[in-house]
């Protein structure tokens, strides 16, 4: 028999505190951790700041398919306090660099315009409709209420058909906005890729936005940074748990964002899922919210069960 590995039997934290001075470089997720799309969680808003009052860093690191300027303009309109981060980088930065070596390209925005229009502002290339189209640009479904990734099949078939790569500017495959899961740009790119299709993966659980996340952390440290001093907190087991794993680097696992009803009842399962999609990672913990200390965690809790 094998010797449990540390992600069997991760500890349930009260608070992130203990974390902060063995890993003083945090790599937050900001969907599902530190709002829902229409609110921000205080705890986790007051987690973050009380980390860097205590000369910790903090760099944001977001499946957004939205550039870095414009995720700050959202989390300032939710509310979220320029004290909790450092810095952030998200997965439409990564796609924007890998388009831009493209220069001159034809290239067809499939996701929702004019909500994710900015990631196309000064890019070297045509936008085009699909039939002309030489490179596909991913943000997300049209409409991700009325629509399912599954209406796409056949479009995503003809563009394979062509040889025509997509460039996936949200590998999430889905994300929780208030009550509601609704689909995301990477259950798009996970068909294409079915289909038999090049699929450039621009954010987590890829290294690139990782490496990233690193050279700003150090930027705003100030020194070197190993990875062992960081750690990656998020509510997404393929994305933020995988991502910790491939990049090497510690990892807290947020269950009550994205995996919010399995935490209730099927906590087992949510370890055999980890074990299985992001194995020998560091599992430092689980929360079911980020907090510094127990009682804020367990005031966001209790509002999302008065909410049902």
């Amino acid at each position: 028999m094998s010797a449990p590995t540390p992600q069997d039997n991760p500890p349930w934290l009260s608070g992130a505190a203990p974390l902060s001075a063995r890993h003083p470089v945090w790599l937050c997720d900001v969907w599902g951790v530190l709002h829902d799309g229409g609110r921000p969680f205080a705890a986790a808003v007051e987690a973050l700041r009380r980390h860097r009052a205590a000369g910790g860093a903090v760099v944001l690191i977001s499946n957004s398919p939205r550039h870095g300027a414009a995720l700050i303009r959202q989390l300032d309109e939710l509310g979220v306090d320029r004290a909790a981060y450092d810095d952030v980088v998200t997965s439409g930065d990564v796609a924007r660099a890998v388009i831009r070596q493209r220069a001159g390209a034809k290239v067809w925005h499939l996701g929702p315009v004019p909500r994710d229009a900015h990631i196309r502002e000064g890019l070297p290339v045509e936008f085009v409709g699909e039939e002309d189209a030489q490179v596909v640009l991913a943000t997300g479904l049209f409409d991700e209420y009325t629509e399912t990734p599954e209406d796409y099949r056949e479009r995503l078939r003809q563009l394979v058909a062509r040889g025509v790569p997509m460039v996936c500017a949200n590998p999430d495959l889905a994300v929780r906005v208030g009550d509601d899961i609704v689909p995301c740009a990477g259950a798009l790119a996970a068909i294409h890729e079915e289909l038999g299709g090049e699929v450039i993966w621009a954010g987590k659980p890829h290294r690139p936005i990782y490496e990233q996340a690193h050279k700003k952390a150090e930027r705003a440290a100030g020194r070197t940074i190993a990875r062992d001093e960081m750690l990656a907190i998020g509510d997404g087991i393929a994305t933020d748990i995988a991502g910790a794993a491939n990049y090497g680097i510690a990892a807290l696992f947020i269950a009550g964002g994205l995996s919010r009803e399995r935490m209730r009842d099927d906590m087992a399962g949510l370890m055999s899922e980890i074990r299985a999609v992001a194995p020998g990672v560091n599992l430092v913990g689980v929360m079911a919210r980020l907090a510094w200390r127990a009682r804020r965690a367990m005031d966001e809790v209790g509002k999302e069960n008065e909410r049902g």
